[in-house]
């Protein structure tokens, strides 16, 4: 069955309200995007925890889906009157035709070599070096598929770091997939802490389907007592300063941390404080991204 677009661009004062009106109007989804994305005049938004809401774009650009049988037109002049616009602001309808959006959504996601020994391997694809450490690993709703360079620069840094019989403790664990990727490394065991209760469950389902042993996820409430000799955490910066006590702590005397989710413009100020109780290395950097490491005094 096909769908009916629309595609509305419109400033900051009304993206809001448009979209909530073209729900209400019928629309079976609304997405809100940059309409300057891709070009010199895309604004980046970031919003971190702790912080006011970072709105929407300057420019902005509504994009509703709707059954083929309604009228699209109509629709839009009812929510344009509804807002007080005298105007109908530009846009766009076309159909959508109905695909197999699962193989097509699959098709966007192929194995990702993460190093020349370590790849992540979704579970429709057949691994491209079977004597490699495969993470088998599908896009779900925690964060951590091997495709954002904060997760790659940590999964580098275990590939170039790990010796074996390590304990980890991974803080923001998401899809679980820097605990499961120590664990194959040669870790002895690995703990996975997340505020999402998905994340966890995905983190355990993950961890089944590597079939690897000694891996723990939990809520942050039922983090376990003790010390590791590793401690990651990739998360953003406003939640790595909060917790930077927390962390120090969870990491034996002589162990190591890894930190990532800083922006490049970010990473001395988050070094700056955990030097209190490490000796930082040189951060390594990846478009835009901070990957930092260190080790306890």
């Amino acid at each position: 069955m096909p769908w009916l677009t629309l595609t509305v661009d419109t400033g900051a004062e009304h993206a809001e309200a448009l979209s909530e009106a073209l729900l209400e109007l019928g629309a079976l989804s609304v997405d809100l995007l940059d309409a300057d994305a891709g070009t010199p005049d895309e604004q980046a938004i970031f919003g971190e925890p702790g912080e006011a809401p970072p709105g929407v774009w300057q420019h902005n650009r509504v994009s509703a889906l709707f059954d083929d049988d309604r009228d699209v037109a109509a629709i839009l002049r009812e929510a344009a009157d509804s807002l007080g616009l005298e105007k109908i602001p530009v846009h766009c309808i076309e159909t959508l035709e109905d695909h197999d959006w699962v193989r097509l959504t699959q098709a966007q996601f192929e194995p990702i070599p993460i190093s020349p020994r370590l790849w992540i391997v979704p579970t429709w694809h057949t691994p491209r070096d079977h004597d490699a450490v495969n993470i088998v690993l599908d896009p779900g709703l925690a964060f951590g598929t091997g495709s954002h360079p904060t997760t790659r620069l940590c999964l580098r840094w275990l590939d170039d770091n790990l010796q074996g019989g390590e304990s980890v403790l991974d803080y923001g664990c998401g899809s679980g997939i820097l605990a499961i990727t120590a664990l194959k490394l040669g870790s002895a065991r690995a703990v996975g802490i997340d505020v999402d209760s998905q994340a966890v469950t995905a983190s355990r389902d993950n961890a089944a389907a590597n079939r690897v042993e000694n891996a723990q996820f939990y809520l942050p409430d039922n983090l376990p007592q003790g010390s590791y000799d590793l401690v990651m955490s990739n998360i953003l910066t406003n939640p790595l300063r909060m917790l930077a006590p927390l962390l120090a702590n969870a990491a034996r005397q002589g162990g190591q941390i890894v930190l990532s989710g800083i922006l490049d413009e970010q990473a001395q100020d988050v070094m700056s404080i955990y030097r209190q109780w490490f000796d930082m290395d040189t951060p390594v950097f990846e478009d835009g991204w901070a990957c930092l490491s260190g080790r306890k005094r």
